[in-house]
């Protein structure tokens, strides 16, 4: 009988379908690390939420572990690249709380639009000010979106009701997918400056860390509010405490922080125009409960049925393949990532062609789109749910094998169509498992992938790449390769050059400033 291990509480309903497929359940809630090593040697699967910490040290111990269940949507408690190397499954359930999370940030804009909390607070020291605490409706108000995902769109479907004007914003999704007598897309400034409420529904990434500081807090109008239930850290708390002591904006409510709990002395502590719970945007009953169901269900799936359900680290069913697999899924979500860095605007559609020794298409263009698309949804992205994401952004996937490999063994072809036009970059895997690029928007060379990469494009003329050294070396930055190709029927020359270390926002915009070069794009490998 295979051994369900589950550490965190799990509701009755979900132990229930464990305990109905025949499967032995040791339901320990914080166990001590002796009975965890008394009993991670036997076990087949593991569920887990939050309070869990699998280590690679654990993994070692659980020898004939399969699969990991979370219960819920964050997996930075879990080794998953040791557990991919170990073979292990990782399983989470993303979509359960979706709802949950938007109708707290509808509950927040309510709390701030009419003063619940000050008013309750007030009543509890005995005080009456009904008069001072006058609100506003949410009718005909304008309500900023950024970030339209699936709980960006929940939270939109919800705000029509309130008879709001929405504004949205959303860079990486297609316009097509939106009625525009409903919602009006536009960029981030012109979304900050009109809207009388703004709600963030974006993952934490380096664009959108601090994305809100105190620069863009004082472009919002002195009335407006701001709602934050996605991540801790894309609004800058302490830049946020100092714009509503100062009166520049209204208000705020904060589900979620930087460092979880929050102090005592927090800057956004008892602040009368600040609406803050402890990161309760997914605990309800119903999400509780169907976390618990989901992962249960998948636990079983994958044990008795060996079915991949919200699987984090494998692209494919048949893990016989992954070995023999991996190399390539390394080359094609190092191109997917390339691509998303270089690429700006919505995407409309992507190819992928593989040639060569790999005739297995599907697992590779599943992993380019998750790199391609990883900073760009704001949920947890799977190999599973990779296409059908991409598919809610209305990015049409094209995949297609070919023998045709040229001079290479082996070849991934990437094409990423956007409402700029369309870029190609490609790929092989050489003898001993070495990525190369072999194609960069058209120019043919070898380029070794690592590290910090330089993409330039310029006029094909004297003295460019001594002008360019002499930039990079002014600013102590050392070149590790500098490949250069050239299109004689157009006049211009593309360099890809790797970098020893980043190069600075300013170095970039001194190189940018040569009358010689057309652009310049700084991407990490």
């Amino acid at each position: 009988m295979k051994k369900v291990l589950i550490t965190d509480p799990l509701t009755d309903q979900g132990l229930e379908i464990l305990k109905n497929a025949g499967l032995e359940i040791l339901y320990m809630p914080g166990p001590t690390e002796e009975e965890l090593e008394r009993v991670l040697p036997d076990i087949q699967g593991w569920v887990i939420r939050s309070g869990t910490k699998v280590t690679g040290e654990k993994l070692g111990k659980a020898k004939q572990l399969q699969v990991i269940g979370r219960a819920g949507v964050g997996v930075d408690n879990i080794d998953i690249r040791e557990a991919t190397r170990k073979g292990v499954v990782v399983m989470n359930t993303p979509d359960v709380n979706t709802i949950s999370a938007a109708e707290h940030t509808i509950g927040m804009m309510l709390a701030l639009s009419r003063n619940i909390t000050i008013g309750h607070q007030g009543l509890n020291r005995g005080e009456w000010n009904r008069h001072a605490l006058v609100g506003s409706e949410l009718r005909n108000k304008t309500l900023g979106i950024v970030g339209l995902g699936k709980i960006g769109q929940e939270v939109f479907k919800r705000c029509l009701a309130f008879g709001m004007k929405i504004l949205g914003y959303d860079p990486y999704i297609s316009p097509e997918m939106f009625n525009p007598e409903e919602i009006t897309l536009t960029d981030l400034d012109t979304l900050t400056k009109e809207a009388d409420f703004i709600t963030l529904h974006v993952p934490l990434v380096e664009s959108t860390r601090n994305l809100f500081n105190l620069d863009r807090l004082r472009m919002m109008k002195p009335t407006a509010r701001i709602i934050n239930v996605a991540r801790g850290g894309i609004v800058n708390e302490e830049d946020l405490a100092t714009a509503l002591k100062e009166g520049i904006i209204a208000g705020a409510a904060i589900d979620v922080f930087t460092k979880e709990p929050i102090d005592k002395d927090h800057p956004l502590v008892n602040l009368d125009n600040c609406v803050i719970t402890p990161h309760l945007g997914a605990s309800t009953k119903e999400a509780k409960a169907g976390v618990s169901v989901a992962v249960c269900r998948q636990i079983r799936d994958y044990l008795l049925e060996g079915r991949l359900v919200n699987a984090l680290n494998t692209p494919i069913a048949d893990m016989s393949k992954l070995t023999q697999l991996q190399p390539f899924l390394d080359l094609a979500e190092l191109l997917g990532s390339l691509q998303g860095q270089l690429i700006e605007g919505a995407i409309t559609g992507v190819r992928v062609e593989c040639a060569g020794k790999i005739d297995t298409v599907k697992p590779v263009a599943l992993t380019f789109i998750k790199g391609l698309l990883q900073n760009r949804v704001t949920e947890r992205l799977n190999f599973i749910n990779a296409e059908t994401l991409a598919a809610e952004r209305g990015i049409q996937i094209d995949q297609r094998y070919t023998t045709e490999s040229g001079s290479f063994t082996n070849l991934i072809n990437t094409y990423v169509i956007t409402d700029k036009g369309k870029t190609q970059i490609a790929g092989s895997v050489f003898e001993g498992n070495y990525l190369r690029l072999v194609n960069i928007l058209g120019y043919e060379m070898e380029l070794t992938p690592k590290g910090t990469l330089l993409f330039v494009k310029n006029k094909d003329v004297p003295g460019v790449v001594g002008k360019v050294g002499t930039i990079l070396g002014t600013a102590r930055v050392n070149i590790g390769a500098y490949l250069l190709s050239r299109h004689h029927s157009n006049g211009e020359a593309f360099a890809a050059i790797r970098v020893d270390t980043p190069v600075t926002p300013e170095t970039l915009a001194e190189l940018a400033s040569l009358p010689e070069i057309i652009y310049v794009k700084q991407l990490t490998s």
